[in-house]
């Protein structure tokens, strides 16, 4: 199957041929069709597995040629629960849609910035991405309106659940137009998520990715090294100095030790920036410009914060620390192996970890490969 056959202008698969996308994944074959008829969706879907193009692609089809609303009136609300995901969905828009004949004026809002800058720019935007707070702030000031809205999007609707934006959430529900077109995603399909079905959607086409995040974890190779807890940033700078490692993401639980995995990277000269709520929105964009363009080798993240990092071709992942739960371990690692390009994930496993990650593995349905890092010499590792 081609995109060709989906029902997408000429416009559309220009670019996509641009961009190197030869053959539609699944979600994008079932969604795209049933958002052109006008159909709502609920879809369950993990990230990597193309579902951001799946509606970006038809909500542009949709919108070429209509009218534009009164101004600050927009046509399309995407909802999505992080700030960095709201600037990569923006992106998208902005991306597939710059061969459109009508260019359609796309936004992200979002909070940990000035919102006077977003005020002024919301003229004449007819798709916004919005996480749940900003969006009400800036209803709240009239300076956006979402009572004419034709389609809407979830766009990890359990993240949003789960991160507490349920009651923000109702508010904005409120303030839409019963009849509407709603498209939900979600990585999961849990008591939440079906309650928001019931009232939000109207007999939508159910569709599941699972396959395509099979496929995508058997680009990945795994390893895992086991390590006590005291030599796992020794390891770490083993690892990234012996594999010649120039791009590679590493995960850690918390923000202290993001901070600390930093420092200790610098003072033995690897170039590395952390990522995490607390830094600023500006402070986090920069790092991840310069880390998408080689002049940061190392990134430090956190599992809320990746939900934006989206690197085609990112070639290792490591988890310095585990996350709490099996799908966020496969969220972390699937930001390599992707692209139909391979990967690498390596996990540093401690002592008390080896019980956590049996867990992982058995979710998973994949076993991995471990190495006993005591046989390791990493008395170089260090500068000081």
């Amino acid at each position: 199957m081609s995109f060709s056959t989906l029902g997408l202008s000429t416009e559309l698969i220009k670019v996509l041929t641009e961009q190197n996308y030869t053959e539609p994944y699944p979600i994008q074959s079932a969604v795209i069709p049933a958002v052109l008829k006008g159909k709502d969706i609920l879809a369950i879907a993990q990230t990597g597995s193309g579902k951001t193009a799946a509606f970006v692609l038809p909500i542009l089809e949709k919108l070429q040629g209509q009218a534009p609303l009164e101004n600050r009136f927009i046509k399309v609300l995407v909802l999505v629960p992080t700030r960095e995901l709201a600037i990569q969905v923006n992106e998208v828009f902005a991306l597939l849609g710059s061969r459109q004949m009508v260019r359609l004026k796309t936004m992200a809002v979002y909070g940990g910035v000035s919102i006077n800058p977003q005020m002024k720019n919301l003229m004449g935007v007819e798709i916004l991405v919005a996480t749940p707070g900003r969006l009400l702030d800036l209803v709240a000031s009239k300076v956006v309106h979402i009572s004419e809205v034709k389609i809407l999007v979830l766009d990890e609707a359990d993240k949003m659940l789960n991160l507490g934006f349920k009651e923000e959430m109702t508010k904005i529900f409120e303030m839409l137009p019963l009849k509407r077109q709603n498209l939900l995603f979600s990585a999961t399909l849990g008591k939440d998520i079906e309650s928001i079905n019931e009232f939000l959607l109207r007999d939508p086409v159910k569709i599941t990715a699972e396959e395509e995040e099979g496929k995508n974890l058997n680009l990945i190779s795994q390893i895992a090294y086991k390590v006590s807890e005291e030599k796992k940033g020794p390891l770490l700078r083993y690892l990234i100095n012996e594999k010649k490692m120039e791009q590679v993401l590493v995960f850690t639980s918390s923000v202290h030790r993001a901070d600390a995995v930093v420092v200790k990277l610098k003072a033995n000269g690897i170039e590395a920036f952390a990522i995490h709520s607390k830094k600023s929105q500006s402070a986090r964009n920069e790092a991840l410009r310069r880390f998408k363009t080689g002049k940061i080798k190392v990134l430090v993240a956190t599992d809320l914060i990746s939900r934006g990092i989206d690197i085609k071709f990112l070639p290792f992942v490591i988890n310095y620390e585990l996350p709490r739960s099996p799908k966020d371990y496969i969220h972390r690692i699937g930001r390599t192996g992707r692209a139909e390009s391979a990967g690498n994930a390596i996990s540093l496993i401690s002592p008390d970890e080896e019980h956590h990650f049996r867990v992982i593995q058995k979710k998973m349905k994949k076993w991995v490969d471990f190495i006993d890092a005591e046989g390791l010499d990493l008395s170089g590792a260090d500068k000081s």
